[in-house]
């Protein structure tokens, strides 16, 4: 009798053993994935502030025409000019669409000033005959641009999204009085040097059309709050400066203008990113 249940028993033990190892192939197969990724955005609205820094300026040279008795009196670009390095502030609100796009609509303040100097071809106006003048300009302005943004995430590596962005919109450009000096020159220094009355000129507003290139990187401080900082080349489109009426001693009121040809900056910001709803 044990001849025939012993058989029996190894069969039953053959079967318990198979069992249990497909048990276990069934366990890992269904076993569930750990996402290790860590690059999750939380999508939705956002709000955003920044600071920014325009370390270089580039900027074509402003022109002006003077007109005098009823006539061209002068006319042409400023020998030099140099524009402040301004710092900006702003803030924006926008969405994240998903791990890789968003947008957002900014708004940033800035101002600034500038100084230049010209030489007139024609005499001064109430210099000696055969003289000259070299004219030295400055102006204080304001401005605030309007961008609309899109920007591509490149994915997120231990906590940092590095990006690549590009805007477009408007910016609104006030110009304070041009203060103009005018100082006699020539030659053989029969005028000696002599200076005239500041002369004040009525700085222009206008809009002008903008765009923007960043590059940068959004570093999470927490789960809704990351640290933005990047890179961003604006260009402003020129416009009007200057323009009316002014009153010269001796002379009489002559009619002056003038305009920026706009200028690039090359601006490096930082913000705040914060995650809403």
């Amino acid at each position: 009798m044990f001849r025939r249940i012993a058989p029996l028993g190894i069969a039953v033990l053959a079967g318990l053993v198979a069992t249990s190892a497909a048990a276990s192939d069934l366990d890992i197969i269904n076993a569930p994935e750990i996402d290790v990724s860590g690059s999750t955005v939380a999508e939705g609205w956002y709000i955003r502030g920044d600071l920014g820094y325009s370390g270089w300026v580039k900027h074509d040279k402003p022109n002006y025409r003077i007109d005098a008795f009823g006539a061209a009196f002068a006319e042409g670009d400023f020998d030099n000019a140099r524009f402040s390095k301004p710092v900006s502030y702003g803030v924006g609100m926008g969405y994240q669409f998903n791990n890789f796009l968003r947008a957002d609509l900014t708004t940033d303040f800035f101002n600034g000033s500038l100084r230049g100097s010209s030489s007139l071809d024609s005499p001064c106006i109430t210099a000696p005959a055969g003289t000259t003048c070299r004219l030295g300009q400055k102006a204080d302005y304001s401005a605030a641009n309007f961008l609309a943004n899109g920007y591509v995430d490149l994915g997120t590596y231990a906590g940092i999204t590095p990006y690549l962005g590009a805007g477009a919109g408007v910016t609104y450009m006030k110009w304070d009085s041009f203060r103009t000096n005018a100082n006699c020159r020539n030659d053989t220094g029969s005028c000696a040097g002599a200076t005239f009355d500041e002369i004040r000129v009525k700085g222009d507003d206008s809009w002008r059309f903008t765009y923007a290139l960043m590059a940068g990187a959004a570093i999470d401080l927490t789960e809704r709050v990351k640290l933005d900082l990047g890179y961003r080349f604006s260009d402003m489109a020129g416009g009007k400066a200057f323009g009316g009426s002014a009153d010269v001693p001796g002379v009489g009121t002559v009619s002056v203008k003038g305009r920026d040809e706009g200028f690039q900056k090359h601006e490096f910001r930082a913000g705040i990113r914060v995650s809403t709803w």
